[in-house]
């Protein structure tokens, strides 16, 4: 999910960075700094949206630079667990897919996709099922449910597991398949009439 966080840092402003206002220089190192950053607090760092500079700053001894007390906000993306994602399957491998949700990559294992016996066709860029004869491919649009999220020290890129082995999750055309087999009525079985004398 998307999140328009709120947050507090120090900001080191060397001299030769003061040639633009203080809020433009401030944002500029915090981009340098947060954007593209993983944080199992914050998630996926996307952008800094805006920033409150304190106009005041400190000099410390021995150094040029001035230091500033910065309130910023910026937008992230926080996966969370049991969570319903949309994404496109941007690469295909034996194992699975992987589907770009947000700013990021989940892996979609072939196990977590159906019921069906799979074939991974890395070549043709194609899952097969083999009974139902449903196929993923590159650039099909899913939807899926979020099972595993580490976002953790130990991972640099953050990982991401997704599931479409429910109801209404999967392609979207086999969602909406399943949306039109809901939509029929239920057939109950035909009462023939007795004729009488």
């Amino acid at each position: 999910m998307f999140y328009i966080v709120s947050m507090t840092d120090i900001v080191r402003i060397p001299p030769n960075r003061l040639t633009d206002s203080l809020k433009n220089t401030a944002i500029g190192i915090l981009k340098e700094k947060y954007e593209s950053m993983i944080n199992a607090d914050l998630g996926y760092v996307i952008m800094i949206i805006d920033a409150h500079v304190d106009s005041i700053g400190k000099l410390v001894s021995g150094d040029g630079a001035t230091y500033h007390k910065v309130t910023f906000k910026g937008l992230t993306f926080f996966p969370k667990l049991q969570e319903i994602v949309e994404g496109e399957i941007i690469e295909i491998t034996d194992f699975g897919a992987f589907v770009r949700i947000g700013p990021t990559d989940a892996l979609l294992h072939l196990s977590q996709i159906t019921d069906d016996y799979l074939k991974s066709d890395i070549k043709q860029g194609l899952i097969l099922a083999n009974q139902t004869s449903k196929t993923l491919r590159i650039g099909s649009k899913m939807r899926s449910r979020i099972t595993a999220v580490s976002l953790g020290k130990g991972s640099s890129m953050g990982k991401i597991g997704i599931t479409c082995r429910q109801p209404f999750l999967g392609s979207f055309e086999w969602i909406m398949e399943e949306v039109v087999k809901a939509k029929q009525p239920a057939q109950s079985p035909s009462k023939e009439k007795k004729g009488g004398k």
